[in-house]
């Protein structure tokens, strides 16, 4: 008898087993595979445009993803690092081989979790509690709580030109069963798809022909408690490359051998928008001369490169033809073709925020099997699931991260309340108040969360008290010691093309002009913290209206948040409601009317109606 079982052991599952376990819970974490632990079926890098972001918040809560991919990176950089503070993230190439061992080497550390190989097929499931799991060979493992992280195996199809074949992205038997009688317990289910490039030999890329894309000349880790596990110049790199105009009419040539475009006619699943396959570019952006493409290493340990950009579902001849028609790769060995893979997901506006499922109690799901695509996403849901589960054994009420405190927050909420078309992928233009919602203060937002559920202990949490207290020094400091226009200092601006204050001024309203950066104040004056301390004063200070008000944005967003919906509310007798804002409102069940708000199809008249309703109704939760 195990507290909690975790089917999966992709990013989501890890995570869960983690936080289950950490948190010292007995734990059985289930896979099809021992091999496939935390595996990368697609590009091994780890972070990214909003998923460097939520790497962070995992670390922060006390999750693993982070220091995993800080001990086992090939190269790391940060995005749109000349762009404002809201929109950087972090984004390292991992590696294949080594992430998965650190992994591994992590989870058997822990003394409260087992283990084990098997394929579960059914749940048991009495009076819609679940009670543990069925394998295929029909042995029945018991648990009060069952966390599903099934990834892309309910009922895998590998996609390539006119051939179907069922099975998991590398060649395994999938899940035959488990989706249809999740369908037979009352979820809905959902056919999605996604897919991945070609595999290069390096040894036969003309790299002369490309550009090279290094790693940051700076120290940079995703978690907040480890240092730098790797040298600047051992940095693996990456490269760019570009589609030409010989690649678009060969895939337009072809286009009807492609399985998304006329060569397979039973296609169900429906493909992420925000990362398409290449024969979706050239359709969808015909008037594009050239697509980027990036070269990408999956380890230190084979020569295989990752064509990132390059999806498709092409049968492999005619895959030859398109990776030899760009440039370097004019006579490169391919190691491994691409293809697209179709796989059930269950319809995510069925769970409530704590990602307990509302069908059957005591059954979480996380990862893709809720529509979402990405290690990161997978990742995030994981480690709330496991937190929440194991809260729920406490008897405790579920962490439930808002909108304007993690992208994590975002990402559950969009799904519950949004729910899906294709694979979810986070983006930094989903999040309303990215601009709290940044790297370089996740720990500042959400450690606390960690310290409260048990996964940050006492020497993370005075760590993060102390830089919290650093930074007010620091800002103190730069408020009480004024700029002296001495003849050297006047020089220093003359030098720089920079103004020179007319009046006597601190170092703190100097550091306010848009023109001043942190970098010159330091050659006005010593600044004795570090680098990390004087970013966060910097932006602080920089940002500080544009940060009041989103603050004062938030506030109005949690007045309503505060506005509760009963869970035995009738929608049906809400008079005068549009029927579609009626017919989303029963399928969500929103908690609170900012929820309701955030519903495709619910408009500020039927909230209005709502509202009224609520009041006459409910006169006293209102």
């Amino acid at each position: 008898m195990y507290e909690i079982i975790v089917v999966g052991a992709g990013h989501a599952g890890c995570e869960a087993a983690y936080a289950s376990a950490k948190k010292g819970h007995k734990t059985l974490l289930l896979t099809s595979n021992l091999k496939n632990i935390a595996d990368m079926p697609c590009n091994p890098h780890i972070g990214g445009s909003a998923k460097g972001i939520v790497v962070r918040e995992i670390d922060a809560l006390g999750g693993i993803m982070g220091k995993i991919a800080d001990k086992t990176h090939l190269q790391i950089k940060i995005l749109n690092g000349a762009k404002g503070p809201a929109v950087q993230s972090l984004r390292a190439q991992g590696d294949k081989i080594a992430y998965p061992k650190e992994m591994i080497k992590t989870l058997n550390s822990l003394e409260n979790l087992e283990i084990k190989e098997g394929m579960v097929e059914d749940l048991i499931v009495k009076e819609n509690k679940v009670y543990g799991v069925i394998l295929e060979n029909g042995e029945k493992i018991e648990s009060k709580e069952v966390i599903l992280t099934t990834g892309t195996y309910l009922k895998a199809d590998i996609l390539v030109g006119s051939t179907r074949t069922r099975k998991g992205p590398h060649g395994e038997k999938p899940s035959l069963h488990l989706s249809d009688k999740l369908k037979d317990y009352g979820f809905t289910i959902k056919r999605l798809k996604t897919g991945t490039p070609q595999r290069i030999d390096r040894k036969t890329i003309d790299f002369s022909k490309t550009k090279i894309e290094p790693g940051e000349d700076r120290y940079l880790t995703f978690s907040f408690d480890l240092e730098p596990q790797y040298n600047i110049d051992e940095q693996e790199p990456c490269y760019l490359t570009y589609t030409t105009e010989e690649t678009h009419k060969i895939i337009r040539d072809n286009l009807n051998k492609s399985s998304m475009y006329g060569a397979l006619d039973d296609i169900e699943g429906i493909g992420p928008r925000y990362c398409p396959s290449i024969e979706d570019k050239v359709v969808r952006f015909s008037d594009k001369e050239r697509h980027q493409l990036f070269i990408e290493p999956e380890s230190r340990y084979y020569d295989d490169m990752y064509l990132q950009g390059f999806s498709t579902s092409m049968p492999p001849e005619v895959q030859e033809q398109m990776v030899h028609s760009l440039p370097g790769l004019e006579n490169a060995k391919i190691l491994k073709y691409g293809y697209a893979i179709e796989y059930d997901a269950i319809y995510p506006t069925q769970l409530h925020a704590s990602l307990e499922t509302k069908i059957i109690e005591n059954l979480f799901t996380a990862g893709q099997i809720n529509g979402t695509s990405g290690y990161e996403e997978a990742a995030c849901q994981g480690l709330m699931a496991g937190i929440n589960a194991a809260l729920k054994l406490e008897g405790k009420e579920p962490l439930i991260l808002k909108r304007n405190e993690a992208y994590i927050g975002v990402l559950i909420d969009d799904l519950i309340t949004k729910g899906i078309r294709d694979p979810y992928r986070l983006l930094t233009s989903r999040a309303e108040f990215r601009l709290l919602l940044r790297s370089d203060n996740a720990d500042q937002r959400l450690r606390k969360h960690g310290y409260d559920v048990g996964l940050i202990d006492d020497e993370q949490i005075n760590r993060l008290n102390k830089k919290i207290s650093d930074i007010e020094k620091c800002t103190n400091y730069l408020k009480e010691n004024k700029l002296k226009l001495t003849p050297e200092i006047i020089e220093i601006f003359n030098e720089n093309k920079i103004v020179v204050p007319q009046t006597t001024i601190s170092f703190e309203q100097l550091l306010r002009r848009p023109e001043i950066t942190i970098e010159f104040i330091e050659k006005l004056i010593d600044i004795p913290f570090s680098d990390e301390i004087k970013e966060q004063v910097y932006i602080n200070l920089k940002y500080e209206g544009y940060i009041a008000k989103a603050y004062k944005e938030a506030e109005k967003m949690l007045k309503l948040e505060e506005k509760q919906i009963p869970d035995d509310i009738d929608y049906d007798k809400v008079k005068n409601i549009a029927s579609e804002a009626r017919q989303k409102l029963k399928e969500v069940r929103p908690t609170t009317i900012a929820q309701a708000i955030r519903i495709s199809g619910v408009n500020p008249a039927d909230i209005s109606i709502l509202s009224v309703y609520l009041k006459k109704e409910y006169p006293n939760e209102n």
